[in-house]
């Protein structure tokens, strides 16, 4: 574990999580670098106190000012793109980057997804066998990959579960609809504050080199938790099927070993 002291943050992706992980950072002092590919979105980052950077990647390279990736920990926080085309590029996207970030960055953290666990009707862990199911589980894994190879002995992946907060309403995810499947099955989510809590307190422990699944630690049924977060909405309830079909728990061991206290509980 690298112990030396932690200042400087670059925040690769400052998009829905990142922006708000990095507004944080700087609340808590650290001098923070923040991307955008958006030449709009560099006044945003100027407002919050954050060195704002344009940085655009392609499968082959990254374009940015190298000093970007100077920093005592880079924090990769940027998500496969949703079309197909783009979406196979994502692991050439991140190789690319490990790239430009090679020798600059001191720790490197992968933010990553609990999409690279199948539903094979199980809890799993950071131990388990990770068999992606879906597309997008599939390029995340191989891009966990690419990073393994890199850092063999110090890679450092957070998966975050399904994100909700802020602009990220769930009560909006099934609202009206009917005859939703798997409606026993168990929900695996985290909110926004637990996400960037819990980057903050990896931070704060310097607790790089290990993978963390982070996912709030109740799990509601899909009806349950649905249901109230419409009613929470004013938005007419979705139905159910009272099926339990395709599913999986999502636990920690590495998590509960931090101290991190979830300040958000899934109701």
């Amino acid at each position: 574990m690298d112990t030396h002291q932690i200042n400087t943050i670059s925040i690769l992706g400052c998009g829905w999580f990142g922006l708000a992980f990095a507004q944080a950072l700087v609340a808590q002092g650290y001098a923070v670098k923040g991307s955008t590919t958006s030449v709009e979105k560099l006044d945003v980052l100027a407002a919050n106190d954050i060195k704002p950077y344009l940085v655009n990647f392609t499968a082959g390279k990254v374009i940015a000012d190298p000093s970007f990736f100077e920093a005592d920990a880079l924090f990769v926080c940027i998500p496969p793109k949703r079309s197909s085309t783009e979406l196979n590029d994502y692991p050439l996207k991140i190789s690319a980057i490990l790239k430009a970030a090679e020798n600059k960055s001191k720790n490197i953290v992968l933010i990553s997804s609990t999409s690279v666990y199948g539903d094979e009707n199980k809890t799993v862990d950071e131990h388990s066998d990770t068999n992606p199911d879906t597309p997008s589980g599939k390029v995340v894994l191989a891009a966990e990959a690419l990073f393994k190879a890199q850092y063999p002995s110090r890679f450092t992946i957070i998966r975050f579960a399904g994100l909700i907060g802020p602009n990220r309403n769930p009560g909006r995810f099934f609202a009206g609809k009917t005859d939703v499947p798997n409606g026993l099955a168990p929900v695996n989510l985290v909110q926004q504050v637990d996400a960037v809590g819990f980057a903050c307190k990896l931070l704060e422990k310097q607790a790089f080199g290990k993978i963390y699944n982070v996912c709030a630690p109740e799990h509601p049924t899909r009806t349950d938790f649905y249901t109230a977060a419409a009613r929470k909405a004013d938005l007419t309830p979705p139905s159910f099927i009272a099926e339990k079909v395709q599913w999986k728990v999502i636990n920690s061991v590495n998590v509960p070993q931090l101290g991190y206290d979830f300040q958000e509980k899934l109701k």
